[in-house]
């Protein structure tokens, strides 16, 4: 062989070495943009789904409080209700109806409507009856706040 196609041949070697060498190299850094891709797209789904939970979050956190608020309101004017109810029974404005029978006051004359006493409570009936009346007014707003919370947060 002559130097000529010695050169020619070792030119066509080298040509084919380097054109093999950026091919290899192409592919490997396809493969490698293949792979970031895909941990891009698990990253962005990944935060997407992230904000939607916070998202979800932050309104189930504000539908909570308004629930809290409404019935902390309630709760409050029921209190209320009752402590004026309590206070008005107290001065006399309002009285409590009983369904009793009251005896006669002295032994003595025929018995009639205008012998017997007036029906009343004791005092400590008094108290019962209104802690009674607030515990239930308070059992029963915590019991529909509860109600309510369960049908529109936990589904």
């Amino acid at each position: 062989m002559t130097l000529k196609a010695k050169l020619l041949t070792a030119l066509v070697l080298l040509i084919l070495i380097v054109l093999s060498t950026s091919i290899s190299l192409a592919l490997y850094y396809r493969d490698n943009a293949i792979d970031f891709q895909a941990q891009r797209d698990a990253a962005s789904r990944s935060l997407n789904l992230a904000k939607d939970t916070i998202t979800d979050m932050k309104k189930r956190q504000r539908n909570v409080a308004a629930l809290d608020e409404k019935y902390t309101k309630e709760l409050a004017d029921a209190k209320a209700t009752i402590d004026q109810l309590h206070d008005d029974v107290a001065i006399g404005q309002l009285r409590l109806q009983l369904s009793a029978t009251c005896q006669k006051q002295s032994a003595t004359g025929p018995a009639g409507m205008d012998d017997a006493a007036s029906a009343r409570l004791t005092e400590t009936a008094q108290r019962n009856y209104f802690t009674l009346r607030e515990r239930l007014v308070i059992v029963s707003i915590q019991i529909a706040g509860l109600q309510q919370f369960i049908r529109e947060q936990c589904k």
